[in-house]
């Protein structure tokens, strides 16, 4: 049998399953390793965090097949040389072709007790922590979340629908909210921030972090709490494989999604060095290639000359659970419609996910 293994049970790891499980070869047998025995929703941890979705809402189950088998544990190296995989608690998995979806973590760009200080909203785990955290602060407490990219802005709106009794302070590196963005999309979720009194501070630069202090420039700012959402790097396990890597440490692929020079191995999702921010409409686009390129492999049939453009449709964003923002085909939408259309493609991808 020929072994596939894939490495995290994120967006791009789950398309290769949706696709591949229902046409499989009798001669494959697939295999993926999670610390956990199910698909959690990455885009949705901010709502786990704020405490207005259950644990339950950012679960999806991991399909079942007589040639799939599940294995739950953490990754300790990944031996491409060797072809093999080994887990931390001593197990190694063998494989024929391997498929690397392991996400990412916080980065912290060396920011003193950043790693210490803050929570963080990147594992479902981690989110459960955070959730402990903002549930237990009493009125009137200060919540800092660094970062005001996607992540950074739906926390602070989630946040404050779920508790109105909060101070939050949201850091924002850049002159407006999503500066590379249309000047009306930065214009409206701040006017959304100014009316449910969300504290934006632009041009800020965070340069330490200590317990219940923020130092943001030469300021000292008291916090009960802070929320990392300042940008994120390829796991630990990735950025010591030895194979090129971008500046941000992304491994360098060519156009069929295989590492050079190690062309059984494929990466997707996050740690993939790519022409477009990481997001799991990108790790499914990369997956559904990545399955055309397995079948031909499985078919003994020649790779197709050049792999289309993946074509990404624009992103969502929630306000709360009413109010939302999106740029599709570089067009702004505010408002309820946004939300709406967020909601609905959330339940399109449970639905198609089982």
């Amino acid at each position: 049998m020929k072994k596939l293994l894939l490495l995290g049970a994120g967006y791009g790891n789950m398309r290769i399953l949706l696709r591949v499980l229902n046409n499989l070869p009798a001669d494959v047998e697939v295999t993926l390793v999670d610390r956990t025995s199910f698909h959690s929703l990455k885009t949705e941890f901010y709502a786990l965090a704020s405490g207005t979705v259950s644990d339950s809402e950012v679960r999806v189950a991991l399909p079942t097949h007589e040639r799939l088998k599940v294995v739950e544990g953490e990754i300790a190296a990944i031996e491409v040389g060797e072809k093999c995989v080994l887990l931390t608690d001593g197990r190694q998995l063998d494989y024929d072709q391997l498929v690397i979806g392991l996400g990412c973590e916080d980065n912290y760009h060396d920011v003193p007790g950043a790693d210490e200080f803050t929570y963080s909203i990147q594992t479902i785990g981690q989110s459960r922590e955070t959730y402990k955290k903002l549930l237990n602060l009493n009125g009137g407490a200060t919540v800092g979340i660094v970062g005001a990219g996607l992540s950074g802005i739906e926390l602070a709106s989630e946040l404050r629908e779920s508790r109105s009794d909060l101070n939050i302070k949201l850091f924002d590196r850049g002159p407006r909210i999503l500066r590379d963005f249309p000047e009306r999309l930065s214009n409206y979720i701040q006017s959304w921030f100014e009316k449910n009194d969300v504290d934006v501070i632009a041009n800020s630069n965070i340069t330490k972090v200590e317990m219940n202090l923020l130092h943001n420039h030469e300021e000292q700012i008291a916090v009960d709490a802070v929320v990392w959402t300042a940008g994120i790097q390829p796991t630990k396990v990735v950025r010591e494989l030895d194979v090129e890597k971008d500046k941000s440490n992304r491994i360098v692929l060519n156009q069929y999604h295989q590492i050079p020079g190690y062309e059984d191995v494929y990466v997707v999702g996050d740690i993939a060095a790519l022409p477009h921010a990481p997001s799991a409409q990108l790790a499914e686009g990369q997956g559904e290639q990545i399955v055309t390129v397995l079948k031909h492999t499985w078919n003994g049939e020649p790779l197709p000359e050049k792999m289309p453009e993946i074509k990404l449709k624009g992103f969502m964003g929630s306000l709360g659970k009413k109010q939302g923002f999106a740029y599709l085909a570089d067009r702004t939408v505010t408002g309820r419609i946004a939300r709406l259309l967020k909601s609905g493609v959330l339940w399109m991808y449970k639905w198609h996910n089982g």
